[in-house]
C-alpha cells in the first residue's frame, strides 16, 4: 500500500456489506445518502423537458415522487404525451407513471427474502411512517427481533426503506409500485384460491386512523374489488368465489392465523353485500371493520375476532376523559351508560360503569386516576373503582338534576352542579355532603376547581359565574357578560384565567383574580357547549350546536385551526394530558379523536342507539309514523305491528314527524336542519324545505293540508307552503322552540318555548296575540283540545298546565310526573289528556276532573312522544328504549310492542375470542346472542 491523496467516488443504488463496514466519521470511508431533488431542482427539469405549470401542481408532482429524478423524467415525458402538457388533468387521475423504473424495482423486489418482502407490503398497507412495535404485530408470524432489525438495514442499504426518527416508511415510488404488485398479486390469488399474501397480509386496517383507512379504502380495497368484477364480470360471481374460499377455509383450516376472514369479510362490506346469515364460524377474522354494518343472524362462532371494530353501545355522548396517564378514555351519554376504554385508535372497551338509571351529562377522573366520579340526571353522583367498575359510593343530597361534577386537584373532594341552583362540595372518603353553595337563581351547568384546590367557579343559567371560596362557602365574586346560559367553565392550568362557553356563541376569557373580562372571542354560529384549555394553557378548544370545533390562541384569542366531520351538536370536549390529542363527543353516538397540531381527525367511533323521538297516527288510525335516532323515518301497521316501509334521506336524528290531516303527506323534521315532504304513498321525497339553521325540533300541518309550521334551535317557527316549497312567514322567538302546532280552526299557532313560555300567534299576519306565563322551565309540548277552546302544554318543571285560549288564564296544573314532562296529547272526543315524561311513564288525565286515571308502565327509558289514533281506541308513546307501546285508550293494557331489529340481531358470538367482557356485553345489547 501506499500513501496518496487521490479519491474514488462510487455510486450505486444499495449501499454494500463492505462499504457499511469500513464506513465511518474518522476513517477513511464515507457514505452519502442522496435525497430527492428539492422543488426547485424538480421544477428545472420540468422546464427542459419544456413542461409547464401552476407552482402548486408542480410542486404536488415533486413530492409525489419523492424528488426521484428519473421518475420525474418519466412522467414528464408521460403527461406531455398523453395529456397534452396538463399538469392538473394528470394529477386528477390518481395514479402512477412507471416506465422504466419498474424494471429497476422488479429487479429489486425479485431480490428480497421473503421476510424483507413481508415488511414492503406492510409498509404499502400502513401508508405511513411506523413504529418497529407495529410491524411486529401487523406479521401474522412472530419473528425474533434481531432478524426484523436485520431485514430492515438490508432494505434501508438498498434505498427502499426510509426511516423517520424511530418510524419506517417507503419513498412514494416504492410504495406506488408495491402497491400496484399487491393488488394484482391478491386478484390472482383469489382467481386461484391459492392463499398466500392475501392470508398474510391485510388489505384494511379496520385500527389504522380514520385518514389511513380511508386511502387503504381507495388505493388497495377498492380496486382489488375492480380487478375481481373485470376478472368474474359481476359482483355476484365475486361474491360466491369469496363465500366459497370462506368455506374451504373452515373445511381445511379453522381458525388458522391470518387475515384472510378479515379481508373478505372487507370486501364483502365494501360490495355492499347482505350478509344476513353468512357463516364466519371457527374462522380467524383480524382486523375487520364492522362500524354501521348489519350482521342479522351472522354466525361467529368460536371465530377469533381481535383487531375486528364493532359499533359501540353508546348514545348521545354528553360527557369525556382522559386518565391522568393518557392510557384510558372515558365516556358517559344519554342513554345512563358510562364505559371505559383503552383507546379509541383500538375501539376496545374494558368496563361498564352501571347504576346510573337516567342520562350521565358529566364524567372525570380523580388525578390519581384510580376513581371515577359521575352525575346523573337520576339526582345523585356516583363514586366508582376504575379498576374493577365497582360502584364506591352513591352521593345524594340534590333535589333536582345534577349537569356537572368536577374533583378536586387532591383528589379529596367533588364539586358537582344542579337544577335546584345550589352547588355542593362533598367528602369523598365519607361521601357527607361539606357545603351547599346558594347565589345562584337558575340550574348550574358547569363546575371546576382552581388548580390550587382554593376557589371552584359554577356557571349558570342565570348568564353569570361565580367564584366561591372552597374553604368557607362564600361566593367571592360574580362575572356577568354573557347574554345567555352559561354551559362551561374551566381553570387555566396556571390558574390565572378563566374561560366560558355560553349559548350566546361567544367564549369569554376573564381574569381570575380581579373578574375582568380580558377578552371575548366570536365565531361560533351556535350555542357553545363545551370549552377547555389544553394543559400548557396556551391553547383553548369549544365545541358548540353547529357541528364544529375550534382551536384557540388562549393569549391573542385568534382562532387557529376549525375541526369539522362531527354530525352532530358537541357537547364535550377535552385535551389529552400530553396535549397532542383532542377527544370530542357529539350528539348524535359519534366520538372524534383529534391531532391537535395537524387538526386532523384520527379516529372514529360510532354508537348505535335508534331511540323513537316522534309518533304520529295517520287519518284512518292503520298506520302509525316514528321518527328515529338512526335518521329513519317508519312506518307501522297498526294491526300487525310490522314496519312495512322505511324512509331514508335525512343523515341526522328524526326529531319530528307528522301526517297530513289527508293522510297523504308525511312531514319530517331532523337534527341537520331540514325538513322533508314524504308521499306516504311511494315513499318518496317530494321535496326539502331549507332554511332552519338549527336542529328541528317539531313539524306540524295545517288543518286545510296548504301549510306546514316548523320550530327549531335557531329561534325561528316557519311557515311554508306545501305545494311550493315556499317559506312564507318566520315568527322570531327569544329561544329555541320545542313545540308547535295549529288550532283545528288553522287561524292560530301556538309555540312552546325554552324561555319557559307559551305563545298564541295569528297565522295569517305572523303577529304574537299572547304570551302564557306559569311554567319555571322549558315548555316541550303544547296540544290543542279537539274543540279549540283549550290548550295543554308540558315541560320541563314537571307539570302539565291548561289553559284558557280565549283568556289565557291557566285553568289547571296537573302533577304527578317526576320528570320533564316531553309530549301531550288530547283524546279525540277531548276528554282525556295524555302525558309522557322522562320519568318513563305515560298518564292518562280526565280533563273535566283534573284527576290522574291512569299510570302507563313498561317503558325502560324515558318516554319523548305520545299521539292518540284518530279513532280513540288506540294510544302509542314512543321512547329512548328504542321501542313503541300501543296502548288501549280505555283500559290502559299494553296490546303491541313495536321494535326494530337491532344491527346485530341474532348474531351468533357462543366461544368467539379477541373480544373483552365488555365488548361481549355491548354485542348483546346490540342483538347478538351466544
Amino acid at each position: 500500500e501506499v500513501t496518496h491523496k487521490s479519491c474514488l467516488l462510487l455510486t450505486s443504488r444499495e449501499k454494500p456489506k463492505e462499504v457499511a463496514s469500513l464506513e465511518g466519521d474518522a476513517l477513511p470511508v464515507r457514505s452519502l445518502r442522496l435525497s430527492g431533488l428539492q422543488e426547485v431542482e424538480g421544477r428545472k427539469i420540468f422546464e427542459v423537458k419544456g413542461l409547464s405549470g401552476c407552482e402548486s401542481e408542480l410542486r404536488t408532482l415533486t413530492e409525489r415522487y419523492a424528488g426521484n429524478a428519473l421518475a420525474l423524467k418519466v412522467v414528464a415525458t408521460t403527461i406531455l404525451d398523453l395529456f397534452d402538457g396538463n399538469v392538473s388533468e394528470f394529477l386528477k387521475q390518481d395514479t402512477a407513471v412507471f416506465g422504466d423504473i419498474r424494471d429497476v424495482l422488479e429487479q429489486q423486489f425479485e431480490r428480497l427474502s421473503d421476510l424483507e418482502k413481508d415488511i414492503i407490503y406492510w409498509l404499502t398497507i400502513n401508508r405511513e411512517p411506523v413504529a418497529l412495535s407495529e410491524l411486529r404485530s401487523d406479521l401474522v408470524t412472530p419473528v425474533p427481533h434481531s432478524n426484523l432489525l436485520e431485514a430492515l438495514e438490508s432494505l434501508g442499504r438498498r434505498s427502499l426503506v426510509e426511516k423517520q426518527a424511530s418510524l419506517f416508511t417507503l419513498q412514494p415510488v416504492v410504495m406506488e409500485y408495491v402497491t400496484h404488485r399487491l393488488i394484482e398479486q391478491v386478484c390472482e390469488e383469489i382467481v386461484n384460491q391459492n392463499l398466500d399474501l392475501f392470508s398474510g397480509h391485510a388489505l384494511i386496517k379496520a385500527q389504522a386512523k380514520d385518514y389511513v383507512r380511508d386511502t387503504q379504502i381507495r388505493l388497495i380495497l377498492q380496486p382489488v374489488i375492480n380487478g375481481l368484477i373485470a376478472i368474474f364480470k359481476s359482483k355476484i360471481t365475486v361474491e360466491n368465489q369469496l363465500t366459497k374460499i370462506l368455506a374451504m377455509r373452515r373445511e381445511e383450516s379453522p381458525l388458522e392465523p391470518g387475515y384472510t376472514g378479515g379481508n373478505i369479510l372487507n370486501l364483502l362490506c365494501q360490495l355492499k353485500t347482505d350478509l344476513s346469515g353468512n357463516d364466519f364460524s371457527y374462522l380467524t377474522v383480524w382486523q375487520a371493520d364492522l362500524q354501521g354494518i348489519n350482521l342479522h343472524n351472522v354466525n361467529f362462532s368460536h371465530a377469533d375476532l381481535a383487531k375486528s371494530v364493532f359499533i359501540k353501545t353508546f348514545g348521545s355522548i354528553s360527557s369525556v376523559a382522559f386518565s391522568p396517564d393518557s392510557q384510558f378514555l372515558v365516556t358517559s351519554d344519554t342513554n345512563g351508560e358510562i364505559g371505559l376504554w383503552r383507546d379509541l385508535v383500538d375501539g376496545e372497551k374494558l368496563l361498564n360503569f352501571t347504576g346510573h338509571t337516567s342520562w350521565v351529562p358529566a364524567v372525570a377522573f380523580s388525578p390519581d386516576g384510580r376513581t371515577l366520579v359521575s352525575c346523573s340526571t337520576d339526582q345523585t353522583v356516583k363514586l366508582w373503582d376504575v379498576d374493577t367498575g365497582k360502584c364506591l359510593k352513591t352521593l345524594q343530597g340534590h333535589t333536582s338534576r345534577i349537569w356537572c361534577v368536577a374533583f378536586s386537584p387532591d383528589g379529596q373532594t367533588v364539586v358537582s352542579g344542579s337544577d335546584d341552583q345550589t352547588v355542593k362540595l362533598w367528602d369523598i372518603r365519607t361521601g357527607e355532603c361539606l357545603k351547599t353553595l346558594r347565589k345562584h337563581t337558575a340550574g348550574i351547568w358547569a363546575v371546576s376547581f382552581s388548580p390550587d384546590g382554593q376557589t371552584v367557579v359554577s356557571g349558570s343559567e342565570d348568564q353569570t359565574l361565580r367564584l366561591w371560596d372552597v374553604g368557607t362557602g362564600e361566593c367571592l365574586r360574580t362575572l356577568e357578560g354573557h347574554t345567555d346560559w352559561v354551559s362551561s367553565a374551566a381553570f387555566s392550568p396556571d390558574g390565572q384565567t378563566l374561560v366560558s362557553g355560553s349559548y350566546d356563541q361567544t367564549l369569554r376569557l376573564w381574569d381570575a383574580s380581579t373578574g375582568e373580562c380580558l377578552k371575548t372571542l366570536h365565531g361560533h354560529t351556535g350555542r357553545i357547549w363545551c370549552a377547555a384549555f389544553s394543559p400548557e394553557g396556551n391553547t383553548l378548544a369549544s365545541g358548540c350546536e353547529n357541528q364544529t370545533l375550534k382551536l384557540w390562541d388562549a393569549t391573542t384569542g385568534e382562532c387557529l385551526k376549525t375541526l369539522q366531520g362531527h354530525p352532530g351538536r358537541i357537547w364535550c370536549v377535552a385535551f389529552s394530558p400530553q396535549g397532542k390529542t383532542l377527544v370530542s363527543g357529539c350528539d348524535n353516538q359519534t366520538v372524534k379523536l383529534w391531532d391537535v397540531s395537524t387538526g386532523i381527525c384520527l379516529r372514529t367511533s360510532r354508537g348505535y342507539s335508534n331511540g323513537v323521538w316522534s309518533v304520529a297516527f295517520s287519518p284512518d288510525s292503520q298506520t302509525l309514523v316514528s321518527g328515529c335516532e338512526n335518521q329513519m323515518v317508519k312506518l307501522w301497521d297498526v294491526n300487525s305491528g310490522k314496519c312495512y316501509q322505511t324512509l331514508q334521506g335525512h343523515n341526522h336524528r328524526v326529531q319530528a314527524v307528522a301526517f297530513s290531516p289527508q293522510g297523504k303527506l308525511l312531514l319530517s323534521g331532523c337534527d341537520s336542519h331540514t325538513v322533508k315532504l314524504w308521499d306516504v304513498s311511494s315513499g318518496r321525497c317530494r321535496k326539502t324545505l331549507w332554511g332552519h339553521t338549527g336542529c328541528i325540533r317539531t313539524v306540524a300541518f295545517s288543518p286545510d293540508d296548504k301549510h306546514v309550521a316548523t320550530g327549531s334551535v335557531d329561534r325561528m317557527v316557519r311557515v311554508w307552503n306545501v305545494s311550493s316549497g315556499e317559506c312564507l312567514k318566520i315568527l322570531e322567538h327569544s329561544h329555541g322552540v320545542c313545540s308547535v302546532t295549529f288550532s283545528p280552526d288553522g287561524q292560530t299557532l301556538v309555540t312552546g318555548c325554552e324561555d319557559e313560555t307559551v305563545k298564541l300567534w295569528d297565522v295569517s299576519t305572523g303577529q304574537c296575540r299572547q304570551t302564557l306565563n306559569g311554567h319555571t322551565g322549558w315548555v316541550c309540548s303544547v296540544a290543542f283540545s279537539p274543540d279549540g277552546q283549550t290548550l295543554a302544554s308540558g315541560g320541563v318543571d314537571q307539570t302539565v298546565k291548561l289553559w284558557d285560549v280565549s283568556t289565557g288564564q291557566c285553568l289547571e296544573t296537573l302533577e304527578g310526573h317526576t320528570r320533564w314532562v316531553q309530549s301531550v296529547a288530547f283524546s279525540p272526543d277531548g276528554q282525556t289528556l295524555a302525558s309522557g315524561s322522562i320519568d318513563k311513564t305515560v298518564k292518562l288525565w280526565c280533563v273535566s276532573t283534573n284527576q290522574c286515571l291512569k299510570t302507563l308502565e313498561g317503558h325502560t327509558r324515558w318516554i319523548q312522544s305520545v299521539a292518540f289514533s284518530p279513532d280513540g281506541q288506540t294510544l302509542a308513546s314512543g321512547s329512548i328504549d328504542e321501542t313503541i307501546r300501543l296502548w288501549d285508550a280505555k283500559t290502559g293494557q299494553c296490546l303491541r310492542t313495536l321494535s326494530s331489529e337491532k344491527p346485530y340481531e341474532g348474531m351468533k358470538i357462543t366461544g368467539a375470542t379477541g373480544l373483552t367482557e365488555a365488548t361481549i356485553a355491548s354485542l348483546k345489547v346490540l342483538g347478538a346472542v351466544g
